[in-house]
C-alpha cells in the first residue's frame, strides 16, 4: 500500500472517510476475494505436499 492516503473529516475534524489510490483499492479487493475463497474452502480435505507434487508430475504439469 502506498502512503498516499487522504482522510475526509467532518466539521469537528473527525475522520469520516478515506481516499486512496485506485491501485491500492484494487489490491484490497483482490485480497478480500482471496480471503473469501479461503473461507469457502476451509473444510475441504487436504493432501500431503508430496502427494500433490506427485500428482502434478503424473499429470505432466511439473
Amino acid at each position: 500500500m502506498s502512503n498516499a492516503l487522504q482522510y475526509l473529516t467532518d466539521e469537528r475534524g473527525e475522520k469520516t472517510a478515506v481516499v486512496l489510490p485506485l491501485a491500492d483499492y484494487d489490491q484490497l479487493l483482490e485480497d478480500l476475494e482471496d480471503l473469501a475463497v479461503v473461507a469457502e474452502r476451509r473444510d475441504e480435505p487436504t493432501i500431503p505436499h508430496e502427494q500433490f507434487v506427485a500428482e502434478l508430475k503424473r499429470d505432466g504439469i511439473l
